[in-house]
């Protein structure tokens, strides 16, 4: 029984309370509410993401420090950790599962206006829409917490980018799908059971290829096809908190979230290969504008089934498969099938038997470990859930939803390498970070580059020449100068940090001449760290703005710098030792304050040597 009492949270409308799950299996109110507490605990806060960075790096170091020690470099053990010869004996095999929450404020089948009075639980409050960041149980309808009478409402609004999701895989969308009822007990799941749809699934028969360029194993050569056998809705859970030694702490507001979990077919067979394909599917996500946000921020998580067999010729009978669930980063993917994949190797080559399990994987850890025995078909007691009908979607929809399609990632890496000129790394890093938004961030810039040079130079964009140049510019500017300051400073990425506007006006300096490189660099560095001017005040009220050199004064400054250094000279001179080049155009550069550009100092040196 679900027993809680009225309290509201200062300065607030709803009930701002934990209910708290006793392991011997009681339900009690809270007697106390810290909320402060509760929400750094459970509550996901984009801002703080950058603070944890540094301790998440932390954690991963320590682990490849250990996996190093138990490694030992001893001759014949691969970089997985386990005898080459032993593992080249084994084929490994991978079936991936993944949730995703989709992008909708709606919950899957709470109405936004339900109210119940209980007898034992009062509830007013603000609606059940989807909520990452409120208080605690402040978006929750009577039937989240599964209170007798409520029922399940569909929210159509919800279909729409799981539509999206499905056709940006490459499924068929299915005309007539269902929900079921997954029946199991678990403090998260307070009706007993989930609903989803395991018998008709909305849509089936999709693919996804994955490309040398996507990361995959060097063992799978150019390309890997793995099937997607089928996409299907269904509700989250509540969030839980473990609170030692005996208690958990439960916030309703992510039950009902509307998720989509996408099952693949077990084709995949290298552990790089699974990450860069749960990365792939991720990217096509954000694109699609399917879901919330990617794993690094807990839109999306994965479970991965791992079992092994014998390289034996004509075999089609797979290994006993185990199940690690809740992986949340596309490191953690990889880490956990290659530390299942050698405790099974290990336990099959010792004659024992491999069990269908549930296993948990913990970052930094070199072992799975148990959580409960596996449950097939049979311990769910799948049903048709009663109080739903069929979700019926036309073919008209279908088609409206897939014309609005936003282009795939690999379309987008290929726009930016063929009419932008990127390299395809470039391309691809800048299509992947940060969930898509560092590349809306160097489309405004590009508009906003293209507006400067149009209102202060009077040209426009007609070259494709020029438009290559001044994109691939502007792409390093935003992934490696931005990046660099980034990873200094151990903070995450935000278009708010340095205005688009503001970097297109310096590249747009830097690239008519009237700054230096130097300069750019220290106007960024000044604008990342919040200087709240604009670049051209800036500019102006510090004097930045280049003043050119006469040819003379270039040669006076060379000539001196040449003098000062026979012995330099002389290695470049007699001996070609090109190289030596730098040390006198950087020390031109540093002599010049500013007023030096590099690639008319080189000239000048090259003319006198």
């Amino acid at each position: 029984m679900l027993v809680a009492s009225l309290r509201y949270a200062r300065g607030t409308n709803c009930l701002c309370r934990f209910a708290r799950w006793h392991h011997h299996g009681a339900w009690t109110a809270s007697s106390t509410s810290p909320f402060s507490d509760a929400r750094r605990l459970l509550q996901t806060q984009a801002s703080a993401l950058g603070d944890n960075v540094p301790f998440r790096k932390q954690l991963k170091d320590e682990a490849k420090q250990r996996k190093h020690i138990a490694r030992g470099n001893v001759s014949g053990i691969s970089e997985d950790g386990i005898d080459n010869a032993t593992s080249a004996a084994w084929e490994l095999t991978v079936g991936l599962e993944i949730h995703a929450q989709l992008n909708t404020e709606r919950k899957l089948f709470s109405s936004k206006s339900q109210q119940a009075h209980h007898v034992l639980i009062k509830l007013t409050c603000q609606g059940a829409s989807t909520s990452a960041s409120e208080q605690p149980n402040a978006h929750v309808a009577p039937f989240d917490f599964a209170l007798p009478g409520t029922q399940p409402n569909l929210q159509y609004a919800v279909v729409l980018p799981a539509i999206r999701a499905a056709l940006a895989l490459g499924c068929q969308i299915q005309s007539r799908s269902r929900f079921d009822r997954k029946h199991y007990f678990y403090a998260d799941q307070p009706a007993g059971y989930q609903i989803t749809q395991y018998y008709q699934p909305f849509a089936t028969s999709g693919r996804i290829i994955l490309h040398d360029l996507d990361g995959i194993a060097p063992e799978d050569a150019s390309f890997v096809d793995v099937g997607i056998q089928q996409v299907q809705l269904e509700q989250d859970t509540a969030k839980t908190v473990l609170q030692p030694p005996s208690e958990a702490m439960l916030d309703f507001n992510r039950v009902s979230h509307p998720l989509i979990e996408i099952i693949t077919m077990p084709q995949i067979h290298q552990p790089r290969t699974a990450a860069a394909c749960v990365k792939k599917i991720q990217a096509i996500l954000q694109a699609a504008n399917a879901v919330t946000t990617g794993m690094e921020r807990g839109g999306l998580r994965a479970d991965v089934n791992v079992s092994v067999r014998r390289k034996i010729q004509n075999q089609k009978t797979l290994g006993q498969r185990t199940e690690i669930k809740n992986l949340s980063s596309i490191k953690a993917v990889e880490d956990a099938i290659i530390a299942e994949r050698n405790r099974q190797i290990s336990v099959l080559e010792s004659g024992g038997t491999i069990k269908g399990e549930t296993r948990g994987w913990t970052l930094g850890a070199s072992n799975t470990v148990k959580l409960r025995g596996k449950e097939g078909e049979v311990d769910y007691r799948y049903m048709p859930d009663p109080d739903l009908g069929p979700l019926l979607i036309s073919s008209e929809l279908i088609t409206k939803v897939a014309e609005t399609l936003p282009q795939s990632p690999d379309h987008k890496v290929k726009e930016l390498v063929e009419q932008f000129g990127l390299t395809i790394k470039d391309a691809k890093t800048l299509a992947e970070l940060d969930d898509g938004i560092r590349l809306d961030y160097f489309d405004l810039v590009r508009a906003e580059f293209e507006a400067l040079r149009y209102r202060l130079d009077g040209q426009s964009t007609t070259n494709a020449v020029r438009e290559k140049q001044s994109s691939v510019i502007i792409a390093n500017w935003v992934l490696h100068e931005m990046g660099g300051l980034l990873s200094a400073s151990e903070v995450s990425f935000s278009v708010d940090r340095v205005p688009a506007e503001d970097l297109a006006y310096i590249v747009f300096m830097l690239g008519t001449k009237r700054i230096t490189g130097r300069t750019a660099k220290q106007l960024l560095g000044r604008k990342f760290h919040g200087d709240t001017r604009d670049v051209g005040s800036i500019i102006r009220n510090e004097n930045l703005g280049l003043v050119h050199l006469s040819e003379e004064e270039y040669v006076s400054m060379a000539r001196k710098l040449l003098n000062d250094h026979p012995v330099m000279v002389a290695q470049i001179k007699d001996k070609g030792h090109i190289g030596k080049l730098g040390f006198f155009i950087g020390q031109m550069m540093r002599k010049g304050e500013g007023k030096v550009i590099a690639q008319r100092a080189e000239a000048i040196l090259k003319k006198l040597l």
